[in-house]
């Protein structure tokens, strides 16, 4: 058997060099994947911070809504709210896909209906289409699943983002969106929507980097159009995390095609009844003897919000800011109701809960109703766990905090 060749003196030390550039060139992509997931994890954090002044904002603006307003004052209302809720669907978008690509996020598992959903997308892009001179089309499926259950907060979010990508990076003609539903079994079935445009379109070696985050096509678009380039890598890792995926078809100057694709559960008609979560109850009044209110709220902003809520639903509280002042004011023993924020510094909301659920007498069984700007369906979970009569999402809307209250009390 013939025997291996002596390497050289030469060829060890090239050898030695290819192999100490490989271990850099594994050293600096880490090193890039760890600063870019910094970034990210900088930039959620910061899109969290704004939800608390921007459901302020919500909340403020549905109240507006309900107001003896003037036609032009409602519509600049209308416009108030439909901006604030594109915001916050923005910061759920980056939020959400951070927690995605650290296993963290947990998607919510809703009634919605699919259609409703579909056109309310597509009465965002003709609206945001003929503000800026542009045609617009429309083609949903007549099959689609009239009930399903998943998560369309998130989905709107996704979908919203691309309807907006389509008609920043288009100047003339049109923006389309289509709508279809494939059976995958019994039980699941996909979404998929198409946006169309007849833009600036993409080159294949851009379409490369489309999907990295913090990168645009190029730097000629990025000059052009703005942007932080983090939008369509963020939608890929939201759609994938609720089962599907995201795709793009394109040619340079003649316009892109993006496919988005989600799973959901079917819900069968009887399961369905006749539920009505997409569609907007009217705001009253709760009538009824006082009730004396304490509400443990740390943020400005959200104090602001509640008073005014209460307010119009005919009630008066008293403020705290933390989980201790809130258990010595409970242990007095002169509140029919806590409303609680799940989120409070030092001590949170769900703690403080427990703590009251151990004082002695009526102050341990007063009705608590907590309060979180998370959208995560494991907020109402562990809320009821710790000892929460009811549960409401931020921005409150008058009408949820009345019925909240109405759930909350009708047994005390």
């Amino acid at each position: 058997m013939a025997k291996r060749k002596a390497k050289s003196p030469r060829g060890k030390a090239l050898s030695a060099r290819r192999t100490r550039k490989s271990a850099a060139s594994v050293a600096n992509d880490r090193a890039s994947k760890a600063s870019v997931r910094a970034v990210e994890l900088a930039l959620a954090a910061f899109a969290h911070d704004i939800r608390t002044p921007l459901t302020g904002i919500l909340a403020i603006g549905e109240l507006l809504a309900t107001s003896q307003l003037s036609e032009r004052e409602q519509r600049w209302v209308a416009t108030l709210r439909t901006t604030a809720e594109h915001i916050a669907s923005l910061t759920t978008l980056v939020v959400d896909a951070a927690r995605a690509e650290a296993k963290g996020l947990v998607l919510r598992q809703d009634m919605f209906e699919p259609r409703r959903l579909a056109e309310s997308a597509a009465a965002l892009l003709t609206a945001r289409a003929t503000a800026k001179g542009l045609g617009s089309s429309v083609n949903i499926a007549s099959d689609l699943p009239a009930w399903a259950r998943g998560d369309p907060l998130r989905l709107r979010a996704v979908l919203e983002n691309l309807l907006d990508n389509a008609i920043k990076f288009t100047r003339q003609g049109e923006v389309a969106l289509t709508v279809d539903a494939q059976p995958l079994s019994r039980e699941r079935t996909r979404l998929m929507f198409s946006v169309s445009d007849s833009g600036i379109g993409i080159s294949a070696a851009e379409v490369k980097r489309l999907f990295r985050p913090f990168e645009q096509a190029s730097e000629s678009v990025a000059h052009r159009f703005g942007g932080a380039g983090i939008g369509l890598s963020f939608v890929r890792r939201l759609a994938r995390a609720m089962g599907g995926n995201l795709t793009v078809m394109s040619k340079a100057g003649h316009g892109s095609t993006f496919r988005l694709s989600v799973v959901v559960a079917n819900v069968t008609k009887g399961a369905a009844g006749d539920r009505g979560e997409s569609r907007r109850p009217e705001n009253r009044v709760l009538p009824g003897p006082p009730l004396r209110i304490l509400c443990v709220e740390d943020n400005p902003y959200g104090r602001v919000v509640m008073n005014t809520i209460l307010t119009q639903l005919g009630y008066e509280a008293d403020y705290v800011g933390t989980s201790d002042a809130a258990l010595e004011a409970v242990a007095r023993g002169v509140y029919g109701l806590v409303l609680m924020d799940v989120k409070l510094g030092g001590i949170d909301g769900l703690e403080a809960t427990r703590r009251i659920r151990a004082l002695s007498g009526a102050s341990g069984r007063v009705p608590i109703i907590g309060i979180s700007g998370h959208i995560e369906l494991i907020d109402e979970a562990v809320a009821r766990a710790a000892g929460m009569d009811a549960f409401v999402a931020k921005p409150v809307s008058p009408n949820g905090l009345a019925t909240a209250i109405r759930a909350a009390t009708a047994t005390s």
